[in-house]
């Protein structure tokens, strides 16, 4: 089994300090290290709960990894690793979007330290304000013919302007690392609209969000990807999967209102930037 890190990781845990990272093989499966504290035991716990949970509605799993149990990796100190769907096997130049979910990234029984560092770093950015933040985004620069990556830590400090410029950045054709230039925002109706695009599905989402009470997804992602290599021709065959499960809760019967409102406000964000692209069109 060949086994390599990920070209297109936007956010998340690496390898660092001899603890593995992510890695991918050539089968399009994905190798999450479980963590060694309670996060990797509630990962695998949620995985195999929602896996077998029959209420789950077959349109609602196609938003989430297929999950293939866990396995000791050979070369990462036999360390025990989640593996999954990788979900950018089938793309050949993929963008991709992290979208920490929640006005409220920490869970009720953390410690005060957790919670205290995750309040900072909340108020830093979006996550207070409007209910989620970008963690981090890749896209395809079609001038520059590679691909451009904004800086994290400075990703992390943006505040509302700066979340629709980088959605917009997101979906946009002209050279992205040139700060002067407006995204021209020329691939939003193909990744953003459309029957099959992001809006509908985070809307499917929203659907199931306002009525499940399995599950309370605590600093939950959203991944969103698209195929820029063929999007003229084949379409954008936009994605949009929730990813990262080390914080969820039993939903004990209770709708979770953090993860919904931070979908909803999220949902208005890109329906401006698909509606104020198709103006520009349309004059």
């Amino acid at each position: 089994m060949h086994l390599k890190a990920p070209e297109h990781q936007v956010a998340g845990h690496i390898a660092k300090d001899g603890k593995p990272g992510p890695l991918v093989d050539d089968k399009g499966r994905f190798f999450k290290p479980l963590q060694g504290d309670s996060r990797g035991e509630i990962e695998v716990k949620f995985y195999e709960s929602f896996s077998s949970n029959t209420e789950v509605p077959d349109h609602i799993r196609r938003y989430f990894p297929v999950y293939h149990g866990t396995q000791a990796v050979e070369g990462s100190d036999g360390a025990a690793m989640i593996v999954l769907e990788n979900l950018l096997s089938k793309y050949s130049k993929p963008s991709v979007m992290d979208v920490k979910m929640g006005s409220r990234t920490w869970y009720p029984e953390a410690s005060e330290e957790y919670i205290q560092k995750c309040l900072r770093k909340d108020a830093r950015s979006t996550t207070v304000s409007s209910g989620f933040r970008i963690s981090g985004f890749e896209v395809y620069d079609h001038k520059e013919l590679s691909f451009w990556k904004p800086d994290r830590k400075l990703l992390n400090g943006i505040k509302v302007d700066g979340v629709r410029l980088a959605l917009r950045k997101f979906v946009s054709s002209n050279t992205l690392s040139d700060t002067s230039s407006k995204p021209d925002a020329a691939f939003a109706s193909s990744v953003y609209g459309g029957s099959n695009g992001v809006l509908t599905q985070l809307l499917e989402l929203k659907t199931w969000f306002e009525n499940q009470t399995f599950y309370h997804f605590n600093s939950c992602s959203i991944l969103i990807i698209y195929e820029n290599e063929s999007i003229h021709e084949d379409g954008a065959r936009a994605q949009v999967k929730l990813v990262d499960f080390a914080h969820v809760h039993d939903g004990n019967g209770v709708i979770d209102h953090n993860f919904l409102g931070g979908l909803c406000s999220f949902i208005n964000f890109v329906r401006d930037i698909l509606q104020s692209s198709d103006e520009s069109t349309d004059n």
